[in-house]
């Protein structure tokens, strides 16, 4: 099987000059093949997790949604531009005069024209031209029609007001000049977005610290297989010279079968444990994000050292550098902040919103019928026809207007007064459980510095009880090679002394995975790779 040894490249650069943004290239566990071994250290594993973690990256895209929130908000104060347009066909349009006196006004335009031809007709110097009848007016212009082959306006009996086409297309510019719940909108996005990015240092260190215990976990298995295996090598060798011993009549046959099922026991419980030490490993590739077929091979030991005590053993020291590294709790400051802001958007709907507005409208009132009717000038009883085109002037006007609009909410019925009272109590209710959660904070370190006060006599407890137990397998070692001890002893020694190793091991893990507690109840900060 290939060995892919994993490379962290650049995992400080994602998390530190990138604004904290992921980028799947940056390392190689993209290139993996399914089936391919990856070997890694403690160290190695925390870098490819912070990158490929899958709560992480979803983390990351909240703070990306919090800062398109927060350009969101801006928008409600850049300026507002909307354009609109509309068709309206008339197919049948009321007379705007009917049943009124004005449609008599109407009527009598006709008896206007034929004053004014009469009076034309009088003062233009023509002894030929003489002032007519209003009867006969009108039968000459009728007869002027009809030569025309024109029909006389309004003889279908149509509405001479109906234009049949409507259109408008308008164009409206708005400004917010007073908006006070939008500027404290624009405050509480940048606030939302303090929370998401305290939210994503939490979830780093949650993460660091299930990876510290998900490869602790896989470590000790995989030193318990080994403590195993180691045993039962030695059992099988003991099951051969009992072997021996009995073809040369110093041991029963009692013994040698005893032996035989020990054996088998043993190796059973060997398969048990390497069933266990692969589940911890495909868990541990489950928290770095790569994928479950690929083998994990951990590198590293439980081992103990001193370098490995608290960075601070005072309680109280430990609690004041918690109260300035957790992100939590700088989540819940910025929670009662935010409280703050909504109050004051609450508050603003006590006034008035101003905007300033532009608007421009082109309107076009087109009929469908566009034929001019004209006298031929000099011949008051002669006419014309000319059509207009469908964008003529006469149809089309512009509209353009400016102004400011003010709206304020007088009166709603104490509805905003509640309001601010129901935020006033959301932000008791924050300072409530800020108390809360110092407290629970100080109990979490007292806690956890005695899980690791704890677990470290035990280490020193099983760091002497080991020596005995390495001491007495090889005191009955000796004695079985030399005939004065017996295989049973041996195979009691050798049993205590795997007791002995794995109590240890188990002592030191505890005491790893109470560091790592302890060091996430502190909000120690999570680096990246150098």
């Amino acid at each position: 099987m290939k060995i892919f040894k994993l490379k962290i490249l650049g995992a400080a650069i994602l998390w530190g000059l990138t604004g904290l943004a992921y980028h799947a290239d940056a390392q190689d566990v993209s290139e993996l093949t399914s089936g391919e071994e990856v070997t890694i250290t403690l160290d190695e594993a925390i870098q490819i997790a912070l990158v490929n973690n899958h709560l992480l990256r979803k983390g990351l895209l909240d703070l990306d949604r919090a800062e398109a929130q927060i350009r969101e908000a801006w928008g409600s104060v850049y300026p507002q531009i909307n354009a609109s347009g509309s068709y309206t066909r008339n197919l049948r349009t009321p007379n705007p005069f009917a049943g009124s006196d004005a449609g008599g006004l109407f009527e009598s335009f006709g008896a206007v024209d034929w004053l004014a031809f009469n009076e034309s007709a009088r003062t233009d110097g023509d002894p030929n031209t003489n002032p007519i009848s209003f009867d006969e007016y009108l039968d000459r212009q009728r007869q002027g029609y009809e030569d025309a082959g024109i029909a006389p306006p309004g003889s279908d009996g149509s509405n001479p007001f109906a234009v049949e086409n409507q259109f408008e297309f308008g164009l409206s510019v708005t400004q917010a000049v007073y908006n006070g719940a939008a500027f404290s909108a624009i405050k509480a996005a940048k606030q939302f977005r303090e929370l998401n990015q305290d939210q994503v240092q939490a979830d780093r260190q949650q993460v660091v610290n299930e990876v510290k215990n998900s490869f602790y976990s896989a470590l000790l298995a995989k030193e318990q297989v080994e403590v195993l295996r180691s045993s039962v090598e030695r059992l099988r060798v003991t099951v051969e010279e009992t072997r021996r011993s009995v073809e040369a009549g110093v041991l029963s046959r009692y013994d040698r079968v005893s032996a035989e099922v020990e054996l088998v026991n043993l190796e059973t419980n060997l398969i048990e444990a390497e069933n266990q030490a692969e589940l911890a490993a495909k868990n541990l590739a489950l928290q770095l994000g790569i994928p479950t077929q690929n083998e994990i091979n951990l590198r590293g030991a439980l081992e103990y050292d001193e370098s490995m005590q608290p960075e601070v053993a005072d309680k109280d020291v430990a609690y004041e550098i918690a109260m300035q590294q957790r992100p939590d709790i700088s989540q819940t400051e910025n929670l009662l902040e935010l409280r703050a802001i909504e109050g004051e958007v609450t508050k603003s709907r006590y006034f008035p919103t101003v905007n300033a507005f532009a608007n421009f409208a082109y309107i076009g009132s087109v009929p469908s019928n566009r034929t001019l009717i004209s006298p031929v000038e000099g011949q008051e009883f002669t006419f014309t026809t000319s059509d207009r085109g469908f964008f003529d002037d006469s149809y089309w006007n512009e509209a353009v207007s400016v102004g400011l609009r003010m709206n304020w909410s007088i009166f709603n019925g104490f509805q905003t007064r509640m309001q601010v009272q129901q935020n006033k109590i959301d932000i008791k209710k924050a300072e409530i459980d800020r108390e809360f959660q110092q407290n629970a904070v100080y109990l979490e370190i007292d806690q956890t510095m005695k899980n690791l006060e704890t677990s470290l006599r035990r280490i020193r407890s099983q760091e002497r009880n080991l020596e005995q137990a390495e001491l007495n397998y090889e005191f009955s070692l000796r004695r079985l090679q030399e005939g004065a001890g017996t295989a049973l002893q041996e195979r009691q020694a050798s049993s205590l002394l795997d007791q002995s190793k794995l109590n240890y091991l188990s002592a030191v893990y505890d005491y790893l995975i109470a560091l790592s507690q302890y060091e996430k109840s502190i909000g120690k900060p999570v680096l990246d790779a150098e």
